[in-house]
């Protein structure tokens, strides 16, 4: 972390100062339990608890600093050493947008580059950013998000990780409306821009799918002419961001487009769903054979992403084909595979689903599972706002057509995906409703076989990645409903 004194934290976010001015933490954390000794605790109001209620839990574990919207005083009277600002969250990209700057200007002076990259897209965002990360690693230091720490509190916080020897910064950008990648771009100042794709996850919250492409492109916007916009060619509305920057734009395809400069010739996935290809890039004589230990083909666009980023931020192509095929996934619940000693398969790619994702994991799903007895659990898709049961409903009448062995729907939000699967001509006991969690798991747990490959796939808050979890250790004797407690 980039030190900043307890003096130019208040200047930097024109907060008060009722603290010793020459304070200097070596961190900065959000959530007490992680606070360590010599942090900066921001005690940020949130949806389901408020910040300034554990500053002294804080305190407690070795905090000698916190950013507060109103001041605090612990039980003898003594306020906490504090910042007091106007809004914790903003105050936290301000911090963040000057330890960029100071970073930067460092490495400058030492005659050496900081090279920032932000990723964006309805699906594979962190898939990419890991992929990228792992390529850049063999290259110099570098910092990445944990996990999916893609807003405006998750930049600011993987911002925090990185120091004067940061070589590679990546960064995440998630939105949920309009100018949200817009503030993470006059943060971080990307030299280089990553758009994945336009789906249709969040469309409700947004009010649309153009509104999506419109919030995306602000990534593409707000890079210097100096910087690279990487854009996917096989999505018509990225495509059509090209005319949305002045940065140079290098284009990636999975699909053939004779115009992107960065390719996956002979593409291909082999017996375990392996993606296989011969990467193109820019100016090559030469392909260099890929050979991806991530499940799926629709993880070629992924991976050709982050060739094409790592090609625009001076890799070699060698390099680049090699940290592609060393890499397996590395954020959980992503397509992760689990052979239990009986025979059964797991697929657990329940962080999050979208149609878009979904209809890719189930093809997966059905690809793998030639000559196999097929299981898709599968929960809602939420925040589609009024395409919901249109979606859903097309999900069920995937599932039959892929002819997929059994079908488990879980949660009454994903009940129009069940009763199409029946429309569709699905009967008896291929498709099956539960109402929770566990109901599934004493199903499947009951009928599962050797052999048998099951596909797991919701979005998050349905917490269908715990059920996996469950259901991929070693087969249990059902218990007593009441001596558990429901995963929904």
């Amino acid at each position: 972390m980039i030190a900043f004194t307890a003096a130019e934290i208040a200047e930097i976010t024109s907060g008060r100062l009722d603290a010793d001015p020459g304070i200097t933490p070596l961190s900065v954390v959000t959530d007490s339990r992680e606070a360590t000794p010599g942090s900066l605790y921001v005690a940020k109001p949130g949806e389901q608890a408020d910040g300034h209620d554990f500053i002294a839990a804080a305190f407690e574990a070795g905090a000698v600093l916190a950013m507060v919207e109103r001041p605090l005083a612990g039980p003898d009277g003594t306020p906490y050493p504090s910042v007091v600002v106007t809004d914790a969250v903003l105050a936290m990209g301000a911090l963040a947008a000057e330890a960029v700057r100071r970073i930067r200007a460092i490495r400058a002076e030492a005659g050496e580059d900081l090279t920032v990259v932000g990723i964006t897209g309805s699906a594979g965002k962190t898939t990419t950013k890991d992929l990228l990360a792992g390529i850049f690693s063999a290259q110099g230091k570098t910092v990445a998000p944990r996990g999916s720490y893609n807003g405006e509190v998750g930049v600011p916080l993987t911002v925090f990780q990185a120091g004067a020897d940061t070589r590679y910064l990546v960064i995440e950008m998630g939105a949920t409306g309009i100018g949200h990648i817009r503030y993470l771009v006059e943060m971080v100042k990307p030299d280089i821009g990553v758009v994945l794709g336009v789906g249709t996850a969040h469309a409700g919250e947004f009010g649309g799918v153009e509104n999506i492409a419109r919030a995306k492109g602000e990534l593409v916007e707000g890079l210097a002419a100096t910087g690279t916009a990487i854009i996917n060619l096989d999505d018509d509305r990225v495509a059509a961001m090209r005319g949305r920057t002045t940065a140079a734009v290098l284009g990636f395809s999975a699909e053939g487009r004779p115009d992107a400069a960065v390719q996956a010739l002979n593409a291909d996935t082999n017996g375990g769903g392996n993606p296989e290809f011969d990467l193109l890039l820019p100016g090559a004589d030469t392909t260099h054979h890929v050979s991806s230990r991530l499940i799926g083909a629709h993880h070629m666009g992924n991976l050709l992403a982050a060739a094409a980023a790592a090609f625009a931020a001076g890799v070699p192509g060698t390099d680049i084909a090699a940290g592609l095929s060393s890499q397996a996934a590395a954020s959980r619940w992503r397509m992760e595979r689990t052979e239990r000693a009986d025979g059964v398969t797991i697929i657990n790619d329940a962080y999050n689903a979208n149609p878009e994702s979904m209809r890719a994991a189930l093809r997966t799903l059905a690809d793998l599972g030639q000559g196999r007895r097929t299981w898709a659990v599968l929960g809602a898709m939420l925040e589609l706002g009024e395409d919901t049961i249109r979606e859903h409903t097309a999900v069920g009448t995937q599932v039959v057509r892929l002819n997929i062995s059994r079908l488990v729907v879980v949660g009454r939000e994903a009940r129009a995906l069940y009763v199409s699967a029946i429309q569709e001509g699905s009967w008896g006991d291929e498709c099956i409703f539960t109402e929770t969690a566990d109901e599934a798991y004493e199903l499947l747990n009951a009928e599962l076989q050797p052999g048998d490959l099951v596909l797991f796939k919701s979005s998050n808050s349905v917490g269908l990645r715990h059920l996996g979890d469950r259901i991929a250790l070693p087969p249990q004797t059902p218990q007593p409903a009441d001596e558990r407690s429901s995963l929904l």
